[in-house]
């Protein structure tokens, strides 16, 4: 899958304490991404509160996102469901959407076994015909995809990529390595964890999954591109100039954070679904200080 590369961004999706989408500033995100010209729209990943919103809203949400991005960048969508039969529908949905593929996790409440994760993609794959993203997010779902998993799925026709979290960056290289040697050659490998992404596109990944691309997509796609141009000086040039962001991720998480990014840069005014709550004050006041360093840093 070729557009399972470079950066794919992943804006949040605006709704009010209802649930209901906010259409209007969602096409205003997705205009800007493509404006920017990332390579992918990750559309209803975690950073999109996928699993806060029902079935017809992820429908309205993907109509608008699609339309808005007119067949120019692909989407990807998130398919996540704690039932099979629930993911499987929402597959065919992003299908008929006309999404380029579906971002599946490992949703549960009750802990699953490998069988069980491995059952559950492969019915999606094959009950949906969308090709399908394994999305190893253990921070949310408490499951960790291993090496073992990973190889089987990536048998699997239909399943094309993984979304891999990153932790330690020393170990990027490494994982990579093992990860390409044991899934099939145009299998996409890809990672988010933000602040460690520079390090996995120098060490040669195939995509960043980015949430801070969903709100300043210029400066992400400029670290991407000094990598995949293997200009590593560049990129980490870049990566250190977002730190203080990376900082806030880390201490406030990333969803809250970039939330508060879009009220600030008037981008649209929405609150997380409760019961997340959106930043307080200071908090807020840290982000409006970091957004003022980085955009005189890279003035």
């Amino acid at each position: 899958m070729a557009f399972l590369s470079g950066l794919s961004a992943f804006p949040i999706t605006p709704s009010d304490l209802d649930g209901r989408v906010d259409i209007a500033a969602l096409k205003r995100l997705v205009a800007q991404l493509c404006i920017a010209g990332v390579d992918s729209i990750g559309l209803l990943g975690s950073t999109g509160t996928y699993m806060y919103l029902s079935r017809e809203e992820r429908r309205r949400a993907l109509s608008a996102a699609i339309e808005e991005a007119g067949g120019a960048i692909p989407v990807v969508a998130g398919v996540g469901a704690l039932r099979t039969d629930e993911a499987v529908r929402l597959a065919q949905d992003a299908k008929a959407a006309g999404a380029a593929a579906g971002l599946l996790a490992a949703v549960s409440y009750a802990p699953l076994t490998e069988d069980e994760v491995f059952e559950h993609f492969s019915t999606v794959a094959r009950k949906s015909g969308l090709p399908i993203v394994i999305y190893d997010n253990p921070g949310t779902t408490h499951f960790r995809f291993t090496a073992v998993l990973v190889e089987r799925l990536a048998q699997v026709p239909g399943i094309v990529a993984i979304k891999n979290p990153t932790e330690k960056a020393e170990e990027i290289a490494s994982h990579l390595g093992q990860q390409r040697s044991a899934t099939p050659k145009g299998f996409s490998i890809g990672y988010s964890g933000d602040w460690n992404a520079a390090q996995a596109m120098i060490c040669g990944a195939d995509t960043w999954y980015s949430v801070l691309a969903g709100i300043l997509p210029g400066v992400c796609l400029r670290l991407v591109r000094a990598a995949q141009s293997g200009d590593a000086e560049e990129a980490l040039r870049i990566d250190a100039s977002l730190a203080p962001i990376w900082e806030l991720f880390k201490q406030f998480s990333s969803l809250r954070t970039v939330y508060t990014m879009a009220d600030l840069l008037g981008v649209c005014r929405a609150e997380p679904p409760r019961p997340i709550l959106p930043l307080p004050p200071l908090a807020k006041e840290k982000v409006a200080h970091c957004l003022t360093l980085l955009e005189q840093d890279l003035a």
